[in-house]
């Protein structure tokens, strides 16, 4: 429910008073909405409050600008001035080490937070202290000889490599040859046939089928060895 026009005519002239700068009709009904003041309400009050002189206006154009009487206010002379100017620079300097504080307060707050609870830290090296224990236990093992992979396991891995390494070699012989043939008839070099082509060596892409293919026969020699 809208104030009453006395009302309304009170809470206008405060605003206009508070704010002691120049105003529209729009400057102020924007910021009295909150009192449900309509636009019209907000020009009817300040035309009125104009009209008892209780605040002052120009005309520019079909616009009025209002602002409060100046004669109501107490001017402060050159020493008050000298002296409001010294109380706002204290007080700035006030604030900024009030800003600085906050800022390492947040920061030391982000800081703990980061940081791992009593009850975090409990859980963390009870679990750490599992997988020691795990590892000492396997190492012990290790040193005792005792075998920690079955045979079985290990001969059906080191079935699948040697068959994938066959598979690598006869793929390899493949290619040579379908590759020599081709190269032999073509009249382009060979680098340039390979680069349009896209065709990679092993050697091209970091890998030795030789190197490969001895670890095969390393493993057989560990294997005679135990």
């Amino acid at each position: 429910m809208a104030p009453k026009s006395d009302n309304t005519e009170a809470i206008v002239l405060n605003f206009v008073n508070e704010q002691n700068r120049p105003l529209n009709t729009q400057n102020a009904a924007d910021a009295l909405q909150k009192f449900n003041l309509k636009k019209t309400a907000v020009q009817k009050a300040l035309d009125s409050l104009a009209d008892a002189g209780k605040i002052t206006f120009k005309e520019y154009g079909k616009q009025k600008i209002y602002i409060a009487r100046q004669d109501q206010f107490e001017i402060p002379n050159n020493e008050e001035l000298a002296q409001m100017k010294e109380e706002n620079a204290t007080l700035q300097e006030q604030l900024q080490e009030k800003k600085k504080t906050i800022s390492e307060v947040e920061s030391e707050i982000k800081s703990l937070q980061s940081n791992l609870t009593l009850e975090e830290i409990q859980e963390k090296d009870s679990k750490l202290r599992k997988e020691v224990k795990g590892m000492e236990e396997k190492l012990i093992k290790l040193r005792e000889g005792i075998t920690l992979v079955r045979p079985e396991d290990k001969k059906a891995v080191q079935d699948m490599y040697s068959d994938k390494i066959n598979q690598w070699r006869k793929r390899k012989r493949m290619f040579r040859e379908v590759w020599d043939t081709v190269t032999e008839n073509s009249p382009k070099d060979v680098k340039e046939l390979k680069e349009e082509l896209g065709i990679e060596y092993d050697e091209d892409v970091g890998l030795s089928f030789q190197t490969y293919s001895d670890l095969i026969q390393h493993g057989k020699k560990r294997a005679r060895g135990q």
